[in-house]
């Protein structure tokens, strides 16, 4: 997919529009920024807004996250460990103390 983000009114407003119009294209809006589908006339779309607005549109290619492809099977488990904490407010880094659930630091060390 093809990330389109805006950062002026004018090109949220052209973004805006070209979502409309186009909505065979759009995967998704987000406000000031749209998911458009990986052809050409997204990335027509795209470079149409580039071009518009310079400096206001960035544009990156994404690739869907597949939460069980891409995560170790002990970071899923951990984030359904959390959510099922009996006490909603513990931060994460005390829950994970004394148990198999990776720590916070391990977590940001780690690339995907």
């Amino acid at each position: 997919m093809l990330l389109v983000v805006t950062y002026s009114r004018a090109a949220r407003t052209s973004l805006r529009n070209a979502c409309r119009t186009h909505e065979d294209t759009v995967v998704r809006r987000f406000g000031r920024a749209a998911l458009l589908e990986e052809t050409e006339h997204g990335a027509f779309l795209a470079l149409w807004l580039r071009e518009k607005h310079p400096d206001d549109v960035q544009l990156e290619r994404t690739e869907p996250f597949n939460e069980f492809r891409d995560v170790p099977p002990a970071v899923r488990a951990a984030a359904a460990a959390y959510e099922e904490r009996t006490d909603r407010n513990v931060p994460y880094a005390k829950f994970a103390v004394d148990t198999d659930h990776p720590a916070p630091a391990a977590l940001k060390r780690e690339p995907l």
